[in-house]
C-alpha cells in the first residue's frame, strides 16, 4: 500500500510514519509499503526525511520513503492521500491570529476570526489538489487533515464526494481521557459523539449497555483527573450534561481566554513560528541529529499545547500520558486499515451529514461517529442535539460556507458575513477592518 502525505515537510509527519513502523513490527496485513512525500519547500521535506530515516533505522519491513518533485508525480499510483499543508506557512498563521486580536477579539488557528481567516487562504488551494487527485489518482482516498478541517473537507467533498474523509485527534483524545477516567475498557466502550470540526459534544460514553457519562460528571474527583474536566470545570459540564471538545473552551470561556491570550508575550503562532524555523535551521545543518531534535522540539510543542486556555482555568499542567503525540495519526491508520481490509471499524470523522442532523443540508460536512470499511465512511444515526448545540452548528456552518463561497467567487460579502457572523466576532465593523487588513497582507502560497 502506497500512502502520500502532502505537505510531507510538516513537523507532525514522523508521527504519521511512527505508527507504519508499529505496523511494520507486527507486520500487519495490508500495511503501508512506500511513503511519499511532497512539499513546496524542499528543504524542510529532506530534513523530515532524515527524521524518519532515523526512527526506522533497524526496524524490519519498514516502509520505503521517497521525496515527490512535483505534485501529479506524488500523486500517480498512489493509494491514499493525506493531505496537511499549511497555506501561508507559520507566517501565515501568526497573521490569522495577530490580526483578530488587534481588533479585540480571539486571534486563533481555526477559530473565530482567525480560523476565517485561515480558512479563505486555503479552500482553493485545496479545491486544486481535489481536482489533481481527481486526474491523477480517482481510486485514491483522501484523508484530509489540512485546517479548518470541517472547512477544507467539505470544499474538497464538492470534487471527490465521499472519497474525502476529514480527521481530527481531539475527539479521539476526548474519547480516551474519559474512558481512562471512568476505569472502562477502551475496546468495549461505545459512544455518541457530534458536532463539527473543533465544536462537538462526547454525550454518551456505554459499556455493556450502561450510560457511563452521567456518573462521571457527577464525579468531580473522576472530572479532575483529565483535561477536559480541569478545562472546563466540573460546574460547568454538570450544568452542561456532555463533555465538549477541548475547542469549545474558546466559546464557552471566551472572556477568560481572550484575556489569558491578549497578556501571553507570544501567540501560539508566534511561538511555533521561531521554534520550527529554529529546528528545521538546526536539522539542515547537522541531519545526524534530526531525530534528537525533532523529539526535543516535539514534547516542549505538546507541553505548551493550549497554554493559553490552561492558563485560563487555572494554570495546570498536561498529563504526562497526553504528551505522547499521538491522536491524529493514530486515526488516519485505523481509517487505512478499516478502508483497505474492509473491517467495519466505527471512528469519529468528518464526513457529509446525510441525514445524520436532519437541520443541516445533507452535503454539510459535520463531525460524528461513522462505520468505516471498503465502501468508505458512513455518519451512524444519533441522537436529537439540544438546542444549545444545534444551534452553535448552525452558527458556525453558516459562516464555513459563507467562506467557502468566499474563497471560490472571490465574493467580499461572503467573506464578510464569515467574519461577523462568527460568535466570536462581535460587530460587523470590526469584521470589516479585520477582512482589509488580511487582504492587504495575505501571504502567499501555491500548489506545484
Amino acid at each position: 500500500m502506497r500512502l502520500t502525505i502532502l505537505g510531507g515537510g510538516g513537523f507532525r509527519v514522523p508521527l504519521v510514519h511512527r505508527a507504519l513502523l508499529d505496523d511494520a513490527r507486527r507486520d500487519a496485513p495490508g500495511r503501508c509499503t512506500e511513503l511519499v512525500l511532497y512539499d513546496t519547500d524542499s528543504t524542510r521535506a529532506r530534513v523530515i526525511a532524515s527524521v524518519l530515516a532515523a526512527q526506522a533505522a533497524g526496524v524490519p519491513g519498514a516502509p520505503a520513503v521517497r521525496i515527490a518533485d512535483d505534485l501529479d508525480q506524488a500523486l500517480r499510483g498512489t493509494d491514499f492521500v493525506f493531505s496537511a499543508i499549511r497555506v501561508g506557512g507559520t507566517a501565515g498563521r501568526v497573521m490569522d491570529e495577530r490580526i483578530p486580536l488587534s481588533e479585540g477579539v480571539l486571534g486563533q488557528e481555526t477559530v473565530g476570526a482567525g480560523g476565517v481567516l485561515y480558512g479563505l487562504r486555503t479552500v482553493l488551494v485545496a479545491l486544486d489538489i481535489a481536482e489533481r487527485v481527481a486526474a491523477a489518482a480517482p481510486d485514491a482516498w483522501v484523508i484530509n487533515f489540512t485546517n479548518p478541517a470541517g472547512m477544507v473537507t467539505e470544499a474538497m467533498s464538492a470534487v471527490l464526494g465521499d472519497r474525502v474523509i476529514g480527521i481530527c485527534d481531539s475527539p479521539v483524545g476526548l474519547v480516551r481521557r474519559a474512558t481512562r477516567a471512568v476505569g472502562a475498557d477502551p475496546d468495549r466502550v461505545t459512544f455518541d459523539y457530534v458536532g463539527l470540526n473543533h465544536l462537538g459534544w462526547l454525550r454518551t460514553l456505554e459499556m455493556d449497555g450502561r450510560d457511563l457519562l452521567p456518573g462521571l460528571l457527577a464525579d468531580e474527583q473522576a472530572l479532575d483527573s483529565f483535561e477536559e474536566g480541569k478545562l472546563f470545570g466540573a460546574d460547568w459540564l454538570r450544568a452542561l450534561g456532555a463533555l465538549p471538545n477541548e475547542y469549545l473552551h474558546y466559546y464557552y470561556f471566551r472572556r477568560e481566554t481572550l484575556r489569558s491570550v491578549r497578556e501571553a508575550a507570544k501567540t501560539r503562532g508566534e511561538f511555533l513560528d521561531q521554534q520550527q524555523s529554529g529546528f528545521f535551521e538546526e536539522a539542515a545543518a547537522a541531519p545526524h541529529r534530526s531525530h534528537e531534535l525533532w523529539e526535543r522540539t516535539r514534547l516542549q510543542r505538546e507541553v505548551t499545547y493550549m497554554a493559553e486556555s490552561r492558563a485560563a482555568s487555572g494554570g495546570w499542567q498536561r498529563d504526562t500520558c497526553d504528551l505522547d503525540g499521538g491522536g491524529y495519526d493514530r486515526v488516519a491508520l485505523a481509517l487505512m486499515r478499516a478502508v483497505a481490509g474492509d473491517e467495519g471499524a466505527r471512528l469519529i470523522l468528518n464526513v457529509r451529514n446525510g441525514t445524520t442532523v436532519p437541520a443541516l443540508d445533507p452535503e454539510a460536512v459535520i463531525e460524528t461517529v461513522c462505520v468505516v470499511d471498503a465502501k468508505g465512511a458512513r455518519p451512524l444515526p444519533c441522537a436529537p442535539l439540544r438546542e444549545d448545540q444545534l444551534g452553535l452548528m448552525l452558527q458556525l456552518k453558516a459562516v464555513e460556507r459563507a467562506a467557502i463561497q468566499a474563497a471560490v467567487h472571490e465574493d467580499r460579502d461572503a467573506a464578510l458575513r464569515a467574519l461577523a457572523l462568527h460568535p466570536l466576532v462581535d460587530s460587523p465593523a470590526v469584521a470589516a477592518r479585520i477582512l482589509a487588513r488580511a487582504q492587504g497582507a495575505k501571504p502567499v502560497a501555491t500548489v506545484r
